[in-house]
């Protein structure tokens, strides 16, 4: 388990729920736009809300964008996303809750170099540490958290010469930065290793949690595969690689890439987290593809039944085909609709048969009706 960070009211890591986010994709001097985007993002279900700031002005403004949101309500933490410019993540670390910087980013670039000494090589390292200095200093005097954010395709030459642009040198990109950051007694730290591939993805997550937890650290981790794309695409590869590590059980707060509205984000990181089961806010349907054993129509059943039980939270209901595998597959659903012969349905409590070879037509009525039943009785204990 990870340890606990707090950005702003918000707990990530120590067994805290996996936190979903999304970021604006409008221009942050536009405080109305982005505020509005904001509070539609929040409303979607996101728990913190990523803000670019490339520069000392957008990170100035950060401040009345925050302002704006307490005036209507809503108190989401802001996450300052931070890029070329130190300044501008030093102005944002005073005003918002977290700010996130790019180790590739944050250090020499286009010198054109392919090859460093090692005097050369730690040399970039202290520079780095008194580069960061400053900025530890303001995240640790107003409670400010920091994300190290490793990038494939952006580390630095540096790191680049010694270990290519690998899964190997994105965790070791971002294991300098904790040790620059340990070093000055600042632990509110969250990590990310964001790849479009999610192999590479994966595999450098998997990496650095290794070399971290060897060690001794135990910092929060931040998933995602970036520039996912939209449509089925960019969900199935946002599944896959989320849910892989997620079932790992790496992962404490999660953001899904889309080149779509960000609020449309918010289902589909709900629903890689129902699927793998690490948090629990739909109704799960566990169902048969159905096949020549079964005697009723399964795909209008299971419509139906998830039409009238769609807003139930952390219910699991089996809708099988048929007696052969019916029960056994679907043993820890709370309620089962299994095929029991021609036009006929059995239900089932658990693994406990409730009433047997009830008509089709009657069926989804009569499982509904048991399930509000259960509710109201457990209402009332």
């Amino acid at each position: 388990m990870s340890r606990r960070v707090m950005i702003g009211r918000l707990a990530m890591g120590g067994g805290a729920p996996v936190r979903v986010q999304s970021m604006t994709n409008t221009d942050t001097m536009d405080t109305r736009a982005t505020v509005e985007q904001a509070l539609r993002m929040v409303e979607a279900g996101c728990e913190l809300v990523r803000i670019t700031a490339p520069d000392v002005r957008a990170a100035e403004n950060l401040g009345r964008i925050k302002d704006e949101l307490l005036r209507r309500g809503c108190d989401v933490p802001l996450v300052a996303d931070i890029h070329f410019n130190p300044k501008a993540a030093e102005v944002a670390a005073a005003l918002v809750e977290k700010v996130r910087v790019n180790p590739g980013n944050y250090t020499d670039r286009n010198t054109g170099r392919t090859e460093f000494t090692e005097q050369e090589y730690n040399d970039e390292l202290l520079r780095i540490g008194d580069r960061m200095g400053r900025l530890i200093d303001i995240c640790k005097t107003h409670g400010t958290a920091m994300r190290i954010g490793t990038n494939h395709g952006s580390l630095s030459e540096r790191v680049v010469s010694r270990y290519g642009n690998t899964p190997e040198g994105m965790a070791q990109s971002a294991l300098e930065f904790a040790q620059v950051c340990a070093g000055r007694d600042f632990h509110s730290l969250v990590f990310s290793m964001k790849a479009s591939s999610v192999k590479v993805m994966v595999e450098s997550t998997r990496l650095f949690v290794d070399k971290m937890h060897a060690m001794g650290m135990d910092y929060p981790i931040h998933l995602g595969v970036t520039e996912a794309g939209d449509g089925e695409q960019a969900r199935l590869k946002s599944a896959a690689g989320i849910g892989a590590l997620l079932l790992d059980g790496i992962g404490d707060t999660i953001r899904v890439s889309l080149t779509e509205p960000p609020e449309a984000e918010m289902p589909v990181a709900y629903g890689i987290l129902q699927a793998v089961g690490a948090r629990i806010t739909q109704c799960e349907y566990i169902a048969c593809p159905s096949c020549g054993r079964t005697q009723y129509d399964i795909q209008k059943a299971l419509h139906d039944i998830k039409l009238r039980t769609a807003h139930l939270t952390g219910v699991k209901i089996g809708v099988m085909g048929c007696i052969v595998n019916g029960p056994g597959e679907m043993a820890d659903a709370d309620y089962g609709y299994v095929g029991s012969g021609a036009g006929k349905i059995t239900l089932y409590k658990g693994r406990d048969i409730v009433k047997r070879d009830i008509d089709q037509s009657d069926a989804v009525d009569e499982l509904v009706s048991l399930i509000e039943s259960d509710q109201l009785e457990a209402a009332h204990r």
